[in-house]
Parts: C-alpha cells; sequence; structure tokens
C-alpha cells in the first residue's frame, strides 16, 4: 500500500475528563512516545453525569506550552455556527506561532448536541452544514494568505479583515468526512482526512476511501504524501471484563443516526444510551485483554490505508491505558508497520 508514515496518537476525550486531568493525560501520551494528540471541541457532552468540555482551543495552548514534539489539534471543530470562520483562522493562525509545526485544525460539519444549545438555533439540513462548511474553509485559508480580505459569501462575510500574527508554517487543516461528498472534499481541498473506527466495513472500503482518492486525483495530489487518519476505538486491558466494562460510558456512540436525531440535551442521550446492553456498547469498540490479537485487528485498518492511528479509550483510568498502550501496543504496531 502507497501510504505515508504510520503515526500513532492519542484522543483526548473533553467529554469524559475535566481540563487538568485531561492536560496531565495528554502530557503522558507524549511521554509514552506517541506522535499527536486531539482534542474534541465540545459545547456539551455525550452524557450529563460525569460528563465535562472544557474549551478545546484554551486548552491546546495549555497543551503545546506542556509539549515539545507531538502534533497538536482538534478532532472536529465546526467552524460555521458556533464560531465565526474568521475566529477560528485567527486562533489557529495564534497557535501556529506558539507552535511552529505542531498545530493542526481539524474540522467537520458539526452535530446539533454542540451547536444548538449553545446558540439556540434550527439545525439546519446537511446541505446547509455542508455548504457552510465549503465556505468556512476557504475564507479561513484566504484569511492566512491575504493581506486584506473582504469576502462575500452565501453565509459569511468579512470587511477588510487581516489576522496579523501569522505563522512562519503552515496550519494544515484535517476534513471529518462520514459520507462521500466530504471524503471527496477533503481529497481536494484538505490536508488530511479524518474518520471513525467501528462503521461497517464496506463504508471504509466502498465509500469513504474511494471518494478520498477521486479527491486527491482531481486535485493532482500525491496519495503517499496525503494523511489519511483514523480514530480507532480501543478498550484494552489486561482484564476484558474491564475493558468491556469501560465502553459503557460511551454508550451513546452505539446509538443509531435515527435514535438520536435532533437529541440535544446530555441528560436525554445520557437516558438512551444507558438503557443499552453493555454488549451494544460496545459493539463499536475494539474490546481486547490481549496485544497480538489487538494488533491484528487494529492493522486491518492501516491494511485499508489508513497510517494516522489516533486512539480513543474508553475507561476512566486513561493513564493506565496509555501505560500499557506504551508497553505493549506501539511497539508491535510499529514493528509490524514500519
Amino acid at each position: 500500500m502507497n501510504r505515508a508514515p504510520l503515526q500513532l496518537g492519542y484522543k483526548a476525550s473533553s467529554e469524559q475528563f475535566g481540563p487538568t486531568e485531561l492536560l496531565n493525560y495528554a502530557v503522558l501520551a507524549e511521554t509514552v512516545g506517541l506522535d499527536s494528540v486531539w482534542i474534541s471541541d465540545h459545547f456539551q457532552p455525550w452524557r450529563h453525569t460525569g460528563g465535562h468540555a472544557p474549551f478545546s482551543l484554551a486548552w491546546l495552548g495549555a497543551l503545546g506550552a506542556r509539549t515539545s514534539r507531538v502534533l497538536i489539534g482538534t478532532s472536529v471543530l465546526t467552524p460555521t455556527f458556533r464560531y465565526h470562520p474568521s475566529v477560528v483562522a485567527q486562533a489557529f493562525a495564534t497557535l501556529g506561532a506558539l507552535f511552529p509545526g505542531r498545530v493542526a485544525l481539524g474540522a467537520g460539519t458539526g452535530e446539533s448536541l454542540n451547536e444548538v444549545p449553545a446558540s439556540g438555533m434550527h439545525w439546519p439540513e446537511q446541505k446547509e452544514r455542508t455548504a457552510r462548511f465549503k465556505e468556512a474553509i476557504d475564507l479561513i485559508r484566504r484569511l492566512w494568505i491575504e493581506e486584506q480580505l473582504t469576502y462575500e459569501g452565501t453565509f459569511y462575510r468579512t470587511a477588510n479583515a487581516t489576522i496579523y500574527d501569522r505563522p512562519d508554517l503552515p496550519v494544515p487543516i484535517y476534513i471529518a468526512a462520514a459520507g462521500p461528498v466530504m471524503a471527496k472534499f477533503a481529497g481536494e481541498h484538505g490536508d488530511g482526512f479524518i474518520c471513525t473506527s467501528g462503521k461497517p466495513w464496506e463504508l471504509y472500503t466502498q465509500t469513504l476511501l474511494p471518494s478520498l482518492h477521486t479527491g486527491l486525483q482531481q486535485a493532482g495530489k500525491t496519495p503517499r504524501a496525503f494523511d489519511r487518519m483514523i480514530e480507532i476505538k480501543l478498550s484494552f486491558d489486561t482484564d476484558r471484563e474491564r475493558a468491556l466494562q469501560d465502553t459503557r460510558f460511551w454508550g451513546a456512540l452505539a446509538l443509531r443516526p435515527e435514535e438520536k436525531l435532533n437529541v440535544e440535551d446530555p441528560l436525554e442521550m445520557e437516558r438512551l444510551a444507558d438503557a443499552l446492553p453493555v454488549e451494544r456498547a460496545a459493539s463499536r469498540w475494539i474490546v481486547s485483554n490481549d496485544a497480538d490479537e489487538t494488533v491484528q485487528r487494529v492493522g486491518q485498518y492501516v491494511e485499508l490505508g489508513f497510517n494516522h492511528l489516533v486512539f480513543h479509550a474508553p475507561g476512566p483510568d486513561q493513564g493506565r491505558f496509555l501505560e500499557l498502550f506504551g508497553e505493549q501496543i506501539a511497539p508491535r504496531l510499529r514493528a509490524k508497520f514500519g
């Protein structure tokens, strides 16, 4: 497979941990040898009880100051509703100037759980969300390049806008996709691609990766230079029952789209998730106490063509997970895939 070099990352779950605890885990991720750290950008968490939602952009500044090597970014931020795209452009220009070559903007079209409670807005259909997103990405890139920008878009406008503090190295934009339209757009207009594990295999083999490749071809990009990132939901522990039970906090991820459509209240999302049996809550996760089995199952995504594996662990003891991962999983993955 003609893919970019293997990278291993950590998903910092802002929905599950407060800012200080989460920061300590992210620093540990660098210590155990991981290559990147990505934080969710949530205004509200997936559940009310035990939920958290620290502001990702402020947190990334603290993470950059506490680390020296890892790539840091959002997975994912929505630059279309809570934030005007010009504010996103300014924020990531500042982060890029502070931490040159270490910052990435991971962006997507968003979820009502975050945007509606913060604004009281009516959540639009996917067609409008996609159109807003494409325009926002264009505006952000132009603000990073042009000295003064008056922008007249369908959804966004600026008047003689200038970003004064810009990074010397460009900030890459990673685009999240769950369907063919956004996957193709990621290939054409992104510097990296983001998706999540645990979906039907055909989604990757027949929809996302072929659409991404089409976008890369149309943009004349070299496929090997393009970062294909996937968030892998992994519950690994020496105690398999513990690994299984750890997935309960994230039961909402196992809800079907029609079960959580337009659910903006974390209390209601929590009620729906807690009604699921643990076997269904675990259905989106690789659950294992065997390192070789874990590497075999994770490796299936590498063999598809993903090169940047960002691991999301569901349990309350992230330090335990990171130590086990650094000792047992990361060395095996690197030995097998380079």
